[in-house]
């Protein structure tokens, strides 16, 4: 049992009962292997349960087409349909309405429609004597909405180069459906029995297939990908982000890949062979701070040929030290995130700034449309 699994089962709730929570959190990493799952389709479950949400739209059963990845998916794919067809929703938007008054429903039964009218940037509850409804809709919730919608479906859609269309993504949808799942088998909520049936027909796709497209008369469908990996966070939500210092963090049968860095997408050139000239030219302040924490600062400054100018402490950042140095096309400031990572850790960005400029205040001054003095009488930045 890892360290962050013991953490979990050390938590407690009002009446002292421990067995809800640790059903959850079984439950919780039970859909966390689905959605990242790395064994072959199951391609009779994928196609049966596609089949009755085509019924439940009112279309007549598609044909289906497998292909290895969503690239490939997306190479062949029709864009989606305009708001009719011959007087009629396309069958995506169809599909769409019924999940979308799914989910609607099945909120009010868990009572998320009233916690997600609550600010969406407080910090998950502390799990000690908090209600199990309030750590499902509060805690795991959106742990895993963000570990499986955010830091891994939302790499695989930027990676693509062109646009998906209308889809779903199979095990990627794990997120929300597990969040009915669990409170439907670990906090006894009983849904009305065809919302169940219908929350089963998105269960068993999450559980047999990757992404998938359904147009008129036909559906694509995704293989699930070959490789996954990823990191997770020592905290009791088990929060998982895509993360690989030496490959691909996701590989399909086809070959097509996604890179990330500590839950950030990046090219592959970050993870294969950062260098300090591919690092000069990226634009991407995320990309390439990804690539100089992978490469390491002190070789980057050293191939850079950056030469330190002046540092100065950050009266924006108590305790931290602006860097400025000096490289042959440019001048790039150091700096240290005001806010703390999940894991107590701070990053560190390179952020350039005008060839003109030789202190390290006005250099951060001027990241923010402000001179050096303005910048000094700041009591705390972000």
């Amino acid at each position: 049992m890892s360290a962050s699994r013991r953490h979990d089962r050390r938590v407690f709730h009002p009446d002292g009962n421990l067995e809800p929570w640790s059903r959850a959190l079984e439950i919780r990493d039970s859909w966390l292997s689905q959605a990242l799952s790395t064994e072959p389709a199951d391609r009779p479950a994928a196609e049966a349960a596609i089949t009755r949400l085509y019924e439940l739209a009112g279309a007549a059963p598609p044909t289906f087409s497998w292909v290895a990845s969503p690239a490939a998916a997306v190479a062949l794919m029709s864009p989606t349909q305009a708001l009719s067809l011959g007087g009629k929703l396309p069958v995506e938007a169809r599909v769409a309405t019924l999940v979308t008054s799914l989910r609607e429903r099945l909120d009010r039964r868990i009572g998320a429609w009233r916690d997600r009218a609550r600010p969406v940037n407080r910090p998950p509850p502390d799990p000690a004597g908090v209600s199990l409804r309030a750590l499902l809709n509060n805690g795991l919730g959106p742990a895993l909405r963000r570990s499986i919608r955010d830091y891994v479906s939302g790499a695989v859609r930027g990676e693509l180069t062109t646009g998906a269309g209308l889809h779903w993504g199979g095990q990627h949808e794990a997120h929300w459906v597990a969040l009915y799942d669990l409170h439907r088998r670990a906090d006894g909520v009983r849904f009305d029995p065809a919302d169940g049936l219908e929350l089963d027909l998105w269960a068993a796709l999450a559980r047999s297939c990757g992404w998938w497209w359904p147009r008129e008369g036909v559906c694509v469908i995704a293989e699930r990908p070959l490789v996954v990996r990823t990191e997770r966070g020592d905290d009791p939500y088990g929060l998982v982000r895509l993360h690989h210092e030496t490959g691909p963090a996701m590989a399909f049968p086809d070959g097509w890949t996604v890179h990330a860095w500590h839950g950030t997408r990046v090219p592959s050139w970050v993870i294969d062979a950062p260098t300090a000239d591919l690092i000069m030219a990226e634009r991407n302040v995320e990309v390439r701070r990804c690539a100089i924490e992978h490469l390491g600062w002190t070789a980057f400054v050293e191939e850079a040929g950056l030469e330190l100018l002046d540092r100065a402490g950050d009266p924006g950042n108590p305790g931290c030290e602006l860097r400025l140095y000096d490289g042959s096309t440019t001048r790039l400031l150091l700096v240290v995130n005001g806010s703390v990572e999940r894991d107590g850790t701070r990053r560190q960005y390179g952020l350039r700034v005008p060839a003109e400029i030789d202190h390290p205040l006005d250099a951060a001054g001027w990241t923010y449309g402000l001179t050096g003095a303005q910048y000094a009488q700041l009591r705390r930045r972000t």
